[in-house]
């Protein structure tokens, strides 16, 4: 399980984004988003450099991972 501290989520529409960009990388993927401290964890067999290249590609700025 990952936790990445993502930047500039404000709505739904960004949860369904990031979503939508992990599950891109593994349809199984569990994906979880607070917005309040924005978090979001991820439970993936994708690598964590592939999730966060895809958040990022999705124009979320990923300032930090576990």
């Amino acid at each position: 399980m990952y936790e990445l501290q993502v930047e500039n989520m404000s709505c739904g529409r960004c949860i369904a984004k990031v979503s939508d960009a992990v599950r891109a990388l593994d349809m199984t993927a569990g994906v979880e988003i607070n917005l309040a401290n924005k978090k979001v964890m991820v439970d993936s067999s994708a690598s964590l450099d592939e999730v966060k290249a895809a958040i990022v590609q999705a124009g979320y700025p990923v300032t930090a991972a576990s």
